[in-house]
């Protein structure tokens, strides 16, 4: 996935993370769901006049009633991605076997343009909810938020299995559960690189290790009485000049006389051609621009870029400049690295510190490079740091891709930092970032090294999977033993082990958000309304209504936001009143007793078209009819 996945976004201090509180709210009542009807329903605003319905307390997590009819597995072997294969995030996959299931990850994904105001996107867990009997642990294959994020979220929806992670990764999973103090405390193993964790007689796990951004990455070997699957999660081929390195050839060695029944992997990055730039290539290139550079020096680049920070502070320390760093995520992850004694160094100083040094011994670690509005680079930039002035002498680097959805803000960062007239290098110049996920050649390298019968490519949007399952096409693979999956989709193998299928039921697979103090489900409904308000705004009538005779009492107030300029729009408004007043009397005016709800409805459909047909705008309307 793009590494923006995995950064931290709390290192930008105005984003809106949830309070530790909003996830003791689980049983709390939760807005917009009433019972209407004998169904939930989102209580939409243009209803303000009637009666507040009663909130519904949320059920807890474990509790829920079955909400899909699936057949049961029988001895087949089933798959289920619940997240991660329709978009870049939230990995998420369930593997049933007999009466165990386990679970690979369990990540989350930032929001989106079409989910505004919600702080995160979480895989859908109902599946598992339905059977959370049968769940013997959650493993971890990296660190990363993608992989780690929905964990304080969905433990108590599935049950608090055991975790299963690598040192790396559940040093990260425990550091972000800090956070969550009111949540049990999680039950964490920590495997070897080379570990068999026995789940019952019929199911078990070994990991091995593979190579990403992050250390203690590891891909997993599940093995059943039908076949093994060979789980690779991110992965990467580190490699020199395209010629993969003698630790990528013997990490793959294990697999020379394996028949492996079914081979998952990582699709992030199946358009990029050819080999990926090795990251030591990336740490050489950018030690050559620290020692050219005669100022003060500012590296922006993922916290999750571990390998890269510490090979930088490394160079620094070599050159002799002192490393000061900035930043939530990167102080985070730093301070795992030096417990872990992955870097023992000494040339660490405080923000406060970096002026009592020449401009020229100092080297300053940011996050932000994506543009975040609070992030550490951005206030730099647009000179709101209480720390740190740009100067015309320093050289900043930007050591990382542009992610599509941020391109509007990188380009306003950059702006502002070119403003200061420093010398900016960024991987569209120079050679300053490599991903961790591998190109189309070393994804081809892996499958010519895994002798697989099916194959389901993994981690990313529709498209990129497609591309995918062609390459495994191309390399052998007959078309009926390649599965490209949807979120929800049931992928079963027969209890021979010689055939895959998709089933037509799937597991539910709607959206589960992280907004505010509600976790689960948001409305569609309220969504919407967000997207509307987001584009035309809000156009509120309030009108008194007199009950006996059932004529406007006086002229209707009307109150507008992002819609129009009422100041400059009275000729409008003066118009929508003297609608608003002929539907309403033409309705009430001889009706004993007068229905509000008809009369709001009419009102709401008649200047909505009023003013669709005026300004070309569909503003939210809002009609509240007083009875007097």
């Amino acid at each position: 996935m793009h590494e923006k996945q995995k950064e931290d976004s709390s290192n930008a201090a105005g984003h809106r993370r949830p309070y530790h509180a909003r996830l003791a709210g689980f049983d709390k009542p939760r807005p917009n769901a009433p019972r209407h009807g004998g169904q939930k329903k989102t209580h939409r605003a243009h209803a303000h006049a009637r009666p507040m319905p009663r909130m519904r307390p949320m059920r807890p997590f474990a509790q829920k009633a079955p909400l899909s009819k699936i057949p049961p597995l029988g001895d087949s072997l089933r798959i289920i991605p619940l997240g991660g294969v329709e978009e870049i995030g939230r990995n998420m996959t369930a593997i049933e076997y007999k009466n165990d299931i386990i679970v690979v990850d369990a990540g989350l994904q930032f929001k989106e343009e079409g989910t505004p105001g919600v702080d995160y996107i979480l895989p859908n867990t109902k599946y598992l909810e339905e059977r959370i009997g049968k769940i013997r642990g959650l493993f971890i294959t990296h660190g990363h938020l993608d992989h780690i994020g929905g964990i304080p979220y969905l433990m108590p929806r599935i049950g608090n299995p055991p975790i299963y992670s690598r040192q790396f990764g559940a040093i990260m999973i425990q550091k972000r559960q800090e956070e969550f103090p009111h949540l049990p405390p999680l039950n964490i193993k920590v495997l070897g690189k080379e570990e068999t964790v026995h789940i019952s007689d019929t199911m078990s796990i070994k990991t091995f290790p593979i190579s990403h951004t992050i250390p203690d990455s590891m891909g997993l070997i599940i093995k059943t009485s039908i076949g093994e699957i060979v789980f690779v999660e991110d992965v990467r081929v580190d490699n020199v000049d395209g010629v993969p390195t003698e630790e990528e050839n013997r990490q793959y060695e294990r697999f020379k006389d394996k028949e492996v029944l079914l081979l998952t992997m990582d699709s992030t990055s199946i358009e990029k051609r050819g080999f990926s730039l090795s990251e030591g290539k990336v740490i050489e290139n950018i030690e050559k621009i620290i020692r050219a550079t005669k100022g003060r020096m500012i590296i922006s680049t993922f916290a999750s870029q571990v390998e890269r920070i510490i090979g930088i502070i490394k160079i620094a320390e070599r050159l002799g400049k002192k490393v000061a760093v900035e930043g939530r995520s990167m102080k985070t992850n730093l301070e795992i690295i030096r417990s872990l004694k992955l870097l023992e160094t000494k040339n660490i100083i405080s923000l406060g510190e970096i002026d009592d040094y020449p401009p020229d011994r100092v080297l300053l670690f940011v996050t932000g490079q994506q543009g975040e509005e609070f992030a550490a680079l951005s206030r730099i930039a647009n000179k709101t740091h209480k720390n740190i002035r740009l100067r015309p002498s320093d050289t900043i680097i930007l050591s990382s891709s542009i992610i599509p959805t941020n391109y509007n803000a990188i380009v306003k960062l950059k702006d502002n930092l070119y403003r200061s007239g420093a010398h900016i290098i960024t991987y569209l110049d120079s050679d300053v970032h490599a991903s961790g996920h591998g190109n189309r050649e070393e994804l081809k390298w892996i499958h010519q090294h895994i002798n697989y019968r099916f194959f389901m490519p993994v981690h990313g949007y529709h498209n990129l999977l497609c591309q995918h399952a062609e390459l495994a096409h191309s390399l052998g693979a007959p078309r009926e033993n390649i599965v490209i999956p949807d979120n929800g989709s049931l992928i079963e193998i027969d209890p021979t082990g010689k055939k895959i299928s998709v089933r037509k039921e799937k597991a539910p697979s709607g959206l589960v958000l992280v907004d505010g103090f509600s976790v689960g489900d948001v409305q569609e409904v309220v969504i919407r309304d967000r997207q509307m308000l987001a584009q035309d705004g809000m156009f509120v009538i309030i009108a008194n209504v007199s009950i006996s005779s059932g004529r406007l009492k006086k002229s209707p107030d009307i109150i507008s936001r992002g819609f129009v300029y009422l100041r400059e729009s009275q000729d409008l408004l003066q118009q929508t009143r003297l609608i608003i007043k002929k539907t309403v009397e033409d309705i009430t005016v001889g009706m004993r007793p007068i229905d509000f709800e008809l009369v709001k409805d009419r009102v709401t459909d008649t200047i909505s078209k009023f003013l669709l047909q005026k300004t070309a705008k569909r503003p939210i309307v809002i009609p509240v009819i007083i009875g007097a």
